[in-house]
C-alpha cells in the first residue's frame, strides 16, 4: 500500500496514511470547497493570496502587535508573532487578547482565501479554549476553513508557542465567519 509523506489527523498529530485516503478527500471536498463557496477559478485562488497581503497590510492592530503574515493557501492562513514586554500580561505570558486576536484575524482571512474579490469577510462569533500559557520565542495562528457555505464558514485556528523549534499547543479557537457583498465599507 502506498503512502503518502504525512496528513494532520483531527488530534493535531501527523501521522502517514494511506494514499486513496487523500485522494477520497480531495475528491470529497475539494469540489464542494469550490462550488460552495464563490465558484473560483486557479487564477481568483492565486490573487485571494494577494489580496489578503494588501488587506493585512491595514490592519493596525497587527502591527501595533508585531505580527506578520506566513503561509497562504485556499482555505487556510498562518499569522505569528514575536513576543515582546508590551503584549504580555503581568505574569509575562503574552496576553490571551493578542493571542485571540491573530486567531481571529488568521482565521478571517483563511475565510478570504475562498472568496472571490469585492467579497468582504467579518467575524459573527468565536469561542477560544487557552489551553497553556502563551510563552516561548514565538507565538503561531494556524487558521483552516472547515465548513465553508455561501454565507457562513466554519473555521477553526490552532494557536502553538514555538520554543527553541519545539511547538506546544496552547489555544484552539472555532469561529464563524460571513462573507458580507455589496455593503460600503467592507470589501477584501
Amino acid at each position: 500500500m502506498a503512502l503518502v509523506a504525512c496528513f494532520e489527523m483531527a488530534s493535531g498529530l501527523i501521522r502517514p496514511v494511506p494514499s486513496y485516503w487523500v485522494l477520497a478527500c480531495f475528491r470529497r471536498w475539494w469540489p464542494t470547497l469550490i462550488s460552495q463557496w464563490s465558484n473560483l477559478d486557479l487564477s481568483s485562488l492565486m490573487d485571494a493570496a494577494e489580496r489578503i497581503r494588501r488587506s493585512f497590510a491595514k490592519q493596525g492592530l497587527m502591527t501595533t502587535l508585531g505580527a506578520t503574515l506566513g503561509d497562504i493557501a485556499p482555505g487556510s492562513v498562518e499569522i505569528s508573532l514575536i513576543p515582546n514586554p508590551a503584549i504580555t500580561q503581568q505574569h509575562g505570558f503574552v496576553h490571551a487578547g493578542a493571542v485571540s486576536a491573530i486567531a481571529d484575524t488568521a482565521a478571517g482571512y483563511a475565510a478570504m482565501s475562498l472568496v472571490r474579490e469585492g467579497v468582504g469577510i467579518l467575524t459573527t462569533e468565536f469561542k477560544i479554549n487557552l489551553v497553556a500559557p502563551a510563552a516561548g520565542d514565538r507565538i503561531i495562528a494556524r487558521a483552516r476553513v472547515v465548513k465553508p457555505g455561501r454565507t457562513l464558514a466554519l473555521v477553526q485556528a490552532n494557536i502553538f508557542a514555538e520554543s527553541k523549534g519545539n511547538e506546544k499547543l496552547i489555544a484552539l479557537l472555532t469561529a464563524t465567519m460571513m462573507a458580507i457583498e455589496g455593503r460600503d465599507g467592507i470589501l477584501d
